[in-house]
């Protein structure tokens, strides 16, 4: 059976993308990872996805290694993406989301009894935009 996924929207600027299906990863923690580096650049999102993985850096008291180290793999994935289409590593913004995957049941001698395993659907995306940040390219000042 294979799993088709599309992406959460298609960015009018130049951008690389990359997505993996069905990770072991806990969505909740998947989806607070993707919320805090969203928007970011690329190089500040890869700082912060490394430091979560290695445990030197936290968010709230908490690590998240799992969700921090498939984004960070999906990241060097899109990067590589990014590369081959020529972009420019100076103006990539990094964009991630996470969904609900498919619901799996570890078996066990009892029919109804076992455990859940989570998974989940990541994307993420560099998205090329202008020297600054995509929140001062939209705020243009008003001529008077």
């Amino acid at each position: 059976m294979e799993i088709l996924m599309g992406y959460t929207f298609e960015p009018k600027e130049p951008h690389a993308k990359a997505l993996v299906a069905n990770a072991r990863v806990s969505t909740k923690n998947a989806e607070v990872v993707c919320r805090v580096v969203r928007g970011k650049k690329l190089t500040t999102a890869r700082r912060l996805l490394e430091g979560l993985a290695d445990g030197t850096r936290d968010l709230d008291g908490k690590y998240y290694t799992n969700a921090a180290e498939e984004l960070l793999s999906l990241l060097n994935s899109c990067e590589k993406n990014a590369e081959n289409k020529n972009l420019d590593k100076g103006k990539l913004f990094f964009h991630a989301s996470a969904s609900e995957g498919t619901h799996a049941r570890r078996g066990r001698r009892k029919g109804s009894f076992g455990s859940r395993m989570k998974m989940t659907n990541m994307e993420v995306m560099l998205i090329q935009h202008g020297t600054g940040s995509p929140q001062a390219k939209a705020k243009k000042p008003a001529k008077s």
